[in-house]
C-alpha cells in the first residue's frame, strides 16, 4: 500500500521548492516526484533564529517587513470582540501580496508567507483558519477568489506548484487542502466539513530503506471545476478530476475522473447517477 503523504502530520513533510535549493523533480511512475523539505533539518541549519523566522512565517527579507508581519499578527491575532475585528481589518492587508475590498479575518488566523497570497473582495477567512504559502515561489501561488469563505480550522497549505480557489465558493470547516501538485477549484464550488484535497505518496519499494526517506511522488494536479459540492469527510486526492457541476457523496474517495454532472460515491469512488435526467447509470 502506499501511504499518503500529507496524512503524515509529522511536521517534516513540507516540499522544498527547487528554487529554493532543492534538486528538481525526476520523473517517477505515474507522475511526479517532487522533493521533500525536512522542516526539522531546516531549522536546525546555521542560519540565524532571525532568517529561519522570515523564511518559514513572513517570506520577505527585510526588518521592515519582519516587523510589520509582528506587529499585526501580535497585536490583532488573538484579540478578541469587535476591537480585534477591526484591528484585522486594518493591519491584515499589508502582509499580502494582493487584497480585494471589504476581506474579513477571524481570530488566530496563522499566515506563514503572506506576501505569495491572493485575496478576493469580500472573502471571509474565519477563526483557527492556516493559509501556508511557503511551498511557492509564484507570486499568488495561493488565491482565492472574490466572495469565498474558508470556515473554521481550514488549512490551505502550498508544499509546492500552486493552490487556486474560485469566486463565490465555501470550504466548510476543519477542511484541509494540501497542495503538491497543484490544486485548482472552480467558481461557487461547495466543500463541506472535514474533506481533504490534494497531498502525495510515499514510495514503498522495501528494498530502499525507510519509507520516510525514499522521497515522494504524486499523480498531478487537482482539478475541481465550477459548481461542485462535494460531501462532508470526502478524500480528492492527487491527480483527481472532477467536471463542472459534479457531485461528490460524503465519506468518498476520488482518485480518477468524474465527468460534469456525474454523481459519485464510495471507496473508491465510482459514479451512481447523474443531475441530468435520462442518463444511464454504469454500474
Amino acid at each position: 500500500m502506499t501511504r499518503d503523504e500529507t496524512n503524515g502530520h509529522d511536521g517534516r513533510a513540507l516540499a522544498q521548492d527547487p528554487a529554493q535549493g532543492g534538486a528538481a523533480p525526476q520523473k517517477a511512475r505515474g507522475g511526479t516526484a517532487p522533493q521533500k523539505d525536512r522542516v526539522v533539518d531546516a531549522l536546525s541549519s546555521g542560519d540565524s533564529a532571525f532568517r529561519k523566522y522570515q523564511t518559514f512565517f513572513v517570506g520577505r527579507p527585510g526588518l521592515l517587513a519582519f516587523l510589520r508581519y509582528e506587529f499585526a499578527t501580535s497585536l490583532a491575532g488573538g484579540f478578541p470582540g469587535a476591537a480585534g475585528y477591526a484591528l484585522r481589518k486594518v493591519l491584515y492587508p499589508g502582509l499580502f501580496g494582493r487584497v480585494g475590498r471589504g476581506v474579513n479575518f477571524g481570530r488566530n488566523v496563522i499566515l506563514r508567507c503572506p506576501s505569495r497570497i491572493h485575496l478576493g473582495a469580500g472573502v471571509a477567512i474565519d477563526d483557527n483558519c492556516t493559509l501556508d504559502a511557503r511551498g511557492t515561489t509564484q507570486e499568488g501561488g495561493l488565491s482565492i477568489g472574490d466572495g469565498t469563505l474558508l470556515a473554521r480550522d481550514v488549512i490551505a497549505v502550498v508544499k509546492q506548484n500552486h493552490l487556486h480557489i474560485g469566486k463565490g465558493g465555501s470550504i466548510g470547516s476543519q477542511t484541509t487542502m494540501s497542495a503538491v501538485s497543484g490544486i485548482r477549484i472552480g467558481d461557487h464550488a461547495i466543500v463541506a466539513g472535514q474533506c481533504y484535497i490534494g497531498g502525495g505518496r510515499y514510495r514503498t519499494d522495501p528494498e530502499a530503506g525507510p519509507m520516510v526517506l525514499q522521497g515522494l511522488e504524486t499523480r498531478g494536479e487537482v482539478v475541481i471545476g465550477n459548481d461542485v459540492w462535494i460531501g462532508a469527510g470526502a478524500r480528492i486526492l492527487d491527480g483527481a478530476r472532477i467536471g463542472d457541476g459534479a457531485i461528490i457523496a460524503a465519506g468518498a474517495v476520488v482518485t480518477g475522473e468524474v465527468a460534469p454532472y456525474e454523481i459519485h460515491g464510495g471507496v473508491p469512488a465510482r459514479r451512481i447517477s447523474s443531475r441530468k435526467p435520462n442518463t444511464d447509470v454504469t454500474r
